[in-house]
């Protein structure tokens, strides 16, 4: 009955370590992730705002619009104040893409 115990407290001990191993991995994945589809999307709407130009003028009538059809096609979590966050974010750290794609 002991060596059954231990079995059983060995099988529990590695079940619980690659759960929490994997667990922290895959939220390492899904930050970077993130990161990175935050800083495109404000990428994408800076470009689509500026045509290319260094200066631009937007409201937050796009930033309204694209919400709405970005929750129509099931993105969820890209309201206009997320869409404003992204394009700060990429005008803020517009260098990010040299790492990223390195």
């Amino acid at each position: 009955m002991v060596v059954k115990q231990q079995n059983f407290d060995w099988l529990i001990d590695n079940i619980y370590q690659t759960h929490n191993a994997l667990q922290a991995n895959a939220k390492r994945i899904i930050n970077q992730n993130l990161t990175i589809r935050n800083w495109l999307v404000g990428y994408y709407i800076v470009e689509y705002e500026q045509n290319g130009e260094d200066r631009a003028e937007y409201g937050a009538r796009l930033l309204e619009e694209m919400a709405t059809t970005l929750k129509a096609k099931g993105i969820k979590g890209l309201r206009p104040r997320e869409l404003n966050t992204c394009r700060k974010f990429y005008t803020t750290y517009p260098q990010i893409w040299r790492t990223v794609s390195a």
